[in-house]
């Protein structure tokens, strides 16, 4: 992909920008660890080798998934009138969680807007953390407006899921992580909803270590970086359906695909039941929680959507974005697929 002259490059997050998140965050965000597990993804007999496969827990974080890294990151730079205002986002959940942490640890309160169909687990989740929550539609379109209104209103100050360059830099922290940990890594696969994580650990991976590929991998019901890379511009989809609740948006944001088309090597897609597939698979393999939208990136491995697009010899790491996710679905479908 790497297409210059998408966006001034002046606009792209530098590796100073992340380097000076990673020492910003650090008081709050967790060092996520590598977890080794073994993988046998379905390749063509003549392709398989031994695939050496680490999972990056994120979901080890505070508020159970990446998005404290973002939201810790652009809180702790607010000044204090504007902390003391309070802040809100509009968010499926885990951004609400990680916004409403890092807030109550910084001294903010906090507004999050969150869709009607938003899981109870996350739903919860915001509201024992301190934040005051309101339910505005299904869309992030929905979400964004009521958000937008009520930050007018009442004076607070947008906190937004994906699309700044404050947010970008404090979830890029988890590639420097990753590089720093496995130094000989030959390809990252990172799970894209806005594209907020993607496009931060691409930027530091790639300015970093270059010839590290980055894969971006979405649901197929919400690929919407898929047909905004493949129409070269960022694109709204008429709807989302997947059972990856985080990685439902239905437009990429314009910073985020700008850092996508320039750092990542490739997008690709899922299924839903290689999803679910996936989220198992980490249960009994590696005992890990994964929610579907984490578990996206496991799923692209195993049920051989990168048989064509990851050639690599060389260790390979899967992001496990979040882990909320309510043990009654674990147990449904580990019911089902018995």
């Amino acid at each position: 992909m790497h297409e210059g002259g998408v966006r001034d490059t002046a606009a792209l997050v530098s590796l100073d920008d992340i380097r000076l998140a990673a020492g910003r965050i650090r008081a709050i965000v967790r060092r996520t660890p590598l977890l080794d597990v073994e993988a046998d993804p379905p390749w063509p007999e003549q392709r398989q080798k031994q695939i050496r496969l680490s999972l990056k827990c994120e979901c080890f974080q505070p508020g159970g998934a990446f998005k404290i890294r973002g939201a810790c990151n652009m809180i702790a730079q607010l000044p204090p009138e504007a902390r003391a205002a309070g802040v809100i986002t509009y968010s499926s959940g885990n951004h609400g969680q990680a916004m409403a942490l890092a807030a109550r640890t910084l001294g903010a309160p906090a507004v999050v807007v969150m869709p009607t169909t938003a899981p109870k687990v996350k739903v919860e989740g915001a509201r024992a953390l301190g934040a005051e929550v309101i339910f505005a539609g299904t869309t992030s379109a929905d979400r964004r407006a009521r958000a937008e209104t009520e930050a007018a209103s009442r004076g607070l100050t947008m906190v937004p899921p994906f699309d700044h360059e404050w947010i970008i830099a404090g979830q890029a922290t988890a590639g420097l992580e990753i590089i720093e940990q496995c130094p000989n890594v030959a390809a990252v696969l990172v799970p894209i909803g806005g594209g907020g994580l993607a496009a931060g650990v691409a930027a530091a991976v790639k300015q970093t270590r270059p010839e590290v590929k980055v894969i971006g991998v979405e649901p197929a019901g919400a690929a919407k970086m898929k047909a905004s890379v493949d129409a070269g511009h960022p694109v709204t989809l008429p709807k989302t359906e997947t059972i990856a609740d985080g990685l439902m948006p239905v437009r990429p944001g314009d910073l985020t695909f700008a850092h996508v088309r320039h750092f990542v090597d490739r997008v690709i897609t899922v299924e839903d039941k290689d999803i679910i597939a996936a989220v198992l698979w980490i249960f009994r393999n590696a005992h890990l929680v994964a929610e579907p939208s984490g578990a996206a990136t496991t799923a692209a491995l195993l049920g051989g959507a990168l048989d064509a697009a990851l050639a690599v010899d060389g260790p390979i790491v899967a992001i496990v974005s979040g882990g909320n996710m309510g043990i009654e679905k674990l147990a449904e479908w580990s019911q089902a697929a018995q």
